[in-house]
């Protein structure tokens, strides 16, 4: 099963989430775990990713995928790369996916639609506190020439409002409108996707322009891997975007 946004449907693009439904692995990865960096077989992540990407007409050899840090760094990719240290991708050429993983942190990708320019985020609480939508917008700003307005932004599956759980430590770095404290649980709870919904917002995205999804890896167990519901014994998921010059560039 894949998760296609409605936010990028008339575009000449490639956007997608996957889930954890359709592919080979077994036990805690059962069956579409798409990430090298936990203890699975390492063929059957190979055999997962072809039929993930190839049912979107992606081969891997066109992927950028970086091993991801929880920073706020931002790659421009001019080809497709293998390469660590950054939780952001940006792109303007064509047939160059940029591909995410994820397991409960928050990802975000956006196309912007006068620069034919698009962005692959991860934003897990530390980078979304260290405002990555932000800095990915000013690159593609710096890079392409990217406004706000001309963004369209999709906010994808990830830990909910009610699910992410935190103590103070984490939680005051958030400010008051995101958070909400649990007087039973003696527990704060924090909003990752308004908080980065808040900094499209910011740099001038229009509202009617960001899709968010109402799905939680958490809650949503049949269908995505959470790394904090299955205590780390869990695969991981990928969102994907890329400009696709056979659909009309």
């Amino acid at each position: 099963m894949i998760l296609s946004p409605e936010i990028f449907k008339k575009y000449p693009i490639v956007a997608a989430q996957s889930t954890r439904l359709g592919g080979v692995s077994e036990s805690f990865y059962t069956s579409m775990n798409l990430g090298m960096s936990v203890n699975d077989a390492k063929e059957n992540v190979i055999k997962n990713r072809e039929l993930f990407f190839g049912a979107l007409g992606i081969e891997l050899q066109q992927l950028v995928i970086s091993k991801q840090v929880h920073g706020n760094n931002v790659y421009v990719a001019n080809a497709p790369v293998i390469t660590e240290g950054y939780d952001a991708l940006i792109t303007n050429k064509p047939n160059v996916f940029l591909a995410i993983s994820i397991a409960d942190c928050t990802p975000v990708l956006i196309y912007d639609t006068k620069n034919k320019a698009v962005a692959g985020i991860h934003a897990g609480w530390k980078g979304t506190v260290a405002e990555i939508v932000k800095h990915t917008l000013q690159k593609m700003k710096q890079e392409y020439g990217t406004n706000g307005a001309d963004c369209k932004a999709y906010i994808g599956a990830c830990i909910s409002y009610d699910s992410f759980e935190v103590g103070e430590e984490v939680a005051q770095h958030f400010d008051p409108a995101f958070k909400k404290f649990d007087e039973q649980k003696q527990k704060w709870f924090v909003d990752l996707k308004s908080v980065n919904k808040k900094q499209l917002l910011d740099f001038g995205v229009l509202p009617q322009n960001i899709e968010i999804s109402p799905y939680c890896t958490v809650k949503d167990e049949r269908l995505f891997f959470s790394h904090r519901r299955d205590k780390g014994l869990s695969g991981r998921m990928m969102v994907v975007i890329g400009l696709a010059s056979d659909k009309g560039l």
